[in-house]
């Protein structure tokens, strides 16, 4: 067992003294085989965005799960798109709306690189990394250990967040502890798709989303350390495809190799022009456009606690890129080379001189980077190294003019980085509330470094302010196969939903 997974259990005593925390972990002891048995059933739907059928059967699922618990639930739909579970509960003499978002959606499933059925989930005693085995499901009455794991596709990303809130909702009211806010609830069937009907859900259906005070995008992992992490943005996000160009068939390496040009080594030479070797971006402009952070927000980032060192062992590397720690880092934008192909490789490796090579980049922004001008930058790079830019297939007379071509080809999707002011009311509010949970152990950042369109949506339709609310743990494997979440997490989230829904009714900075 890695030491940072117990700090989620070493929470501040105090915290248990709270009667939505204390009936959290008492529903947890006596209901923890139900709820892993609800999990495991949610789990087993198939959930791609594209899988249409497959994903109704999950919203429906989801409406029914919270229509059960009381509230107004129905499906926001648009023609062709995964249904929007929305569901609402209106408190007397509330002052504030919280909405909880979470998505229900997963990546797609190679089942070859999976160690179980993806939509089979299986329960096992640890983390498959430390030797973890399968283990029948508790049954009533038994223990429950939180160094157990579920295993299947979307158990941390991000169905585990709608167990844990479920699982809060059930706790609060076994205790006759009410809400302290209205309550929104809104799941997104295609965020792993990058929710490209967000922007009409939000218009269409607008007038549902006015009340909101703060949007819970209850998405992610818990710091590294296991401390509880919370983000008060995201980072943008776009990208751009080059492919180069050689000879316009493949050659025998050996006739003509040292003569005809090889695009695998063009395209190298290009690349390595943008960054300098400790991985700063060599671009002209590329770090102009950021928008520097306030004093507060400097020294949430300061006093994160630092995890280098141990990013570093766990990940078995020598050397990171720049100067500066992780989560500084984050505060710039970045260029990342996501995939290279030319030719083939291993078994498959061919003595020739491929036609073509494609690099295909990607580009996290922050706040104050256009996805369109940075791209732009990047064209500009390309220009002032020798290549001719084209935007389809060259013909003959385009190869025999220009000694380097390259086509790119740029994203329509892309979108910019969102951020809040940490130290306004309704943020600090939030703050605040979790302070009386977790102490002094949260910690606070001012982005994320992952990118929700969904946050970019609230930002720039609502004007309405979002906290990234973390809870699952980092080794989770999300995206990637065997998919899990640890139970301690789980067992975090239920505490943490069911402080969220408590929060004290001022909403002002205390």
């Amino acid at each position: 067992m890695r030491i940072f997974f117990v700090l989620l259990v070493l929470l501040p005593l105090a915290s248990i003294a709270q009667p939505s925390v204390k009936a959290s972990r008492d529903w947890v002891k006596k209901e923890g085989p139900n709820i892993l048995s609800e999990f495991r059933d949610l789990l087993s739907i198939p959930n791609h965005a594209s899988d249409l059928p497959n994903i109704k059967r999950n919203a429906e699922k989801i409406k029914k799960m919270f229509a059960d618990r009381g509230f107004d639930m129905r499906l926001l739909e648009e023609p062709g798109a995964p249904p929007i579970v929305y569901g609402e509960r209106k408190v007397k003499g509330a002052k504030r709306t919280l909405c909880f978002y979470a998505h229900y959606d997963g990546q797609p499933v190679d089942p070859a690189l999976w160690k179980l059925d993806a939509f089979k989930p299986e329960l096992y005693d640890k983390a498959m990394y430390d030797g973890g085995k399968p283990i029948p499901m508790p049954k009533a009455g038994e223990p429950i250990n939180e160094e157990w794991r579920m295993y299947g596709r979307s158990a941390s990303d991000d169905k585990a967040p709608i167990i844990a809130m479920a699982a809060a909702l059930d706790a609060l009211k076994t205790s006759n502890i009410g809400l302290t806010s209205n309550v929104k609830f809104f799941f997104d069937g295609e965020e792993e798709s990058s929710s490209p009907h967000i922007d009409a859900y939000l218009t269409k259906y607008g007038d549902l989303f006015k009340d909101i005070t703060v949007w819970l995008l209850v998405d992610g992992a818990v710091y590294q350390t296991g401390d509880p992490s919370f983000k008060f943005g995201g980072r943008g996000v776009t990208s751009m495809q080059l492919k180069v160009y050689g000879p316009s068939r493949p050659l025998h390496s050996g006739h003509y190799g040292n003569w005809a040009p090889v695009p695998g080594q063009m395209l190298s030479h290009l690349l390595a022009s943008m960054t300098d070797k400790d991985g700063n971006v060599l671009i002209d402009g590329y770090y102009d456009s950021v928008e520097p952070i306030s004093d507060f927000e400097r020294d949430q980032v300061k006093n994160a606690p630092n995890i280098d060192d141990q990013m570093k062992e766990e990940l078995g590397l020598a050397r990171t890129e720049g100067t500066g720690t992780l989560n500084e880092r984050m505060l710039l934008p970045s260029l990342t080379i996501r995939g290279l192909a030319s030719g083939s490789v291993e078994d498959k490796a061919a003595n020739i001189i491929p036609s073509y090579a494609i690099a295909e980049l990607s580009m996290r922004l922050v706040k104050g980077n256009d996805p369109e001008k940075m791209m732009d930058l990047v064209e500009e790079h390309v220009k002032k190294e020798g290549w001719h830019i084209v935007r389809d297939e060259p013909d003959h007379a385009t190869r025999m003019k220009y000694p380097r071509i390259v086509k790119i080809t740029r994203t329509k999707n892309g979108f910019p980085a969102t951020k809040v002011k940490m130290d306004q009311p309704e943020i600090m509010s939030v703050i605040n509330g979790v302070k009386s949970f977790t102490g002094d152990r949260a910690v606070f950042l001012p982005s994320s470094g992952g990118s929700n369109r969904v946050n970019d949506a609230i930002f720039n339709i609502l004007k309405t302010p979002a906290v990234s609310v973390n809870m699952v743990n980092h080794d989770n494997n999300q995206h990637a196969e065997n998919e899990n979440v640890r139970i301690g997490n789980l067992w975090y989230g239920v505490d943490l939903m069911s402080v969220m829904m408590t929060l004290p009714s001022d909403i002002q900075k205390k």
